[in-house]
This record gives structure tokens, sequence and C-alpha cells, in this order.
């Protein structure tokens, strides 16, 4: 038998009625600001599930904003997150799925700014907890509980090797990675889930890295 911790029994210290439905809803929108790096200037939210059904009565509108805005899960601004971004220019759009997903609270947040784009799908799988299942269509399994490096990359020979030793030369250690591909040759993206933060330069480093097209670090939420 698998036990949980008090803390995954008791849920985390948050304002709302529901950790699966505020608090979970919540550190998926900080993911997703973490990983954008600015604040978007539009959001398309894409509510399944339970989500879809109880997001005004729960407050999971108001969650996912607030983690949009970078608050944190007991943050009493959560609660005003939605006048906030109008405040910030930040314009916010709930989209109602009909769509059965395999888990009943998903999200899909689609985040633009001029020209740059960024589409997460996020779980909240009960007590506080998440994963984030998809990034730009690429599917991926990420907790959000360590620091996360997503490296978008063309499928070439070498690109996954040069990335990893840049993080070996500096004594980071890999925890867990995926590697995921559109199809042979086309653009991938590998994840990669480290016991420390890299600094700016390891960053700035890899990004150099031939066939490398993007870098996003999300530290751990």
């Amino acid at each position: 038998m698998k036990f949980k911790s008090v803390f995954e029994i008791i849920g985390p210290t948050m304002i709302g009625p529901s950790s699966s439905h505020t608090a979970g809803a919540v550190r998926i929108g900080h993911v997703a600001s973490a990983l954008f790096g600015e604040l978007p200037e539009h959001v398309d939210i894409y509510l399944y599930g339970s989500f879809m059904e109880t997001y005004r009565g729960h407050g999971t509108d108001v969650a996912l904003v607030g983690g949009l805005l970078g608050y944190e899960t007991d943050d009493e601004r959560i609660i005003t997150s939605l006048a906030t971004a109008a405040e910030r220019e930040m314009s916010i759009e709930f989209i109602e799925m009909q769509e059965e997903k395999k888990y009943p609270n998903t999200v899909v947040l689609d985040l633009q700014r001029a020209d740059k784009q960024l589409s997460i799908e996020g779980v909240s799988i009960g007590g506080g907890k998440i994963e984030i299942t998809a990034i730009n269509s690429f599917p991926i399994s990420l907790s959000g509980d360590y620091p996360a490096l997503l490296v978008f990359h063309q499928d070439t020979f070498g690109t996954i090797a040069n990335v990893t030793r840049i993080l070996g030369n500096d004594s980071i250690n890999v925890g867990a990675m995926q590697v995921n591909r559109k199809e042979k040759g086309d653009s991938a993206l590998m994840m990669c889930e480290l016991d420390e933060k890299p600094k700016a330069a390891i960053i700035n480093e890899i990004r150099q890295v031939t066939g490398v097209t993007a870098v996003f670090l999300m530290e751990n939420s």
C-alpha cells in the first residue's frame, strides 16, 4: 500500500474552497507565466470536465489568472485577479469545452504577446498537485516540483548530447529527461528536470547550440 504524506492529505495553504480547483489552478497558471517569461497580452483558457462545469463557483477562473499574474496559492489578491489583469491590459477569454479529456480537471492556456505564443495543457490531480501534460502540442509529463529546462530544437544528430554536456560541465544533475519529436528530422522538444537551477550563462550557452530554436527555464512552483 502506498501512503501519502500528511501534506498531501491536508493540502496546501490556499485561497478558495478546493485544492484541485483553486490551488492546482494557481500552480498551472504560475507555470505558464514562468515559461512565457513576460505578461501576455491575451490568454485563451480552454476548460474541460469539472473545471468547465464549476470554474466560476469554485474560483478556478480567478485562480488561473492569479497564477498567470505570478501570485502564490495563499495570495489574497487572487480574489481580484480578473480586475487586475484588465488593469494591466491582459485580456482573458474563458472557453468551455465539451470534449472529454483523460483527466477531469484539465485546462489549456494559450498565451500570446505580439508574435510570441505558448500553449500549455495542465491537469490538477488533487491536493494542489499538478501535471503539465503538453507544451506547444508536444506531450510531456512535468510536475513543477523541480526546476525544468525546456529546449525546443530541430531533430538533428548531436543536439541532445551537446545540451547535456553543457549541463554536465557545470555539474548540474539531470533527474529526469523526456524527448519528443513531431516526426524524424522535424521540430522536437527536450525536457530536463534538474536538481538545481542553472545559471543564466548556462542557459545562454545552450541557446547557442546548433539546432536549438528556443530555451525556457521553469523554476519549481
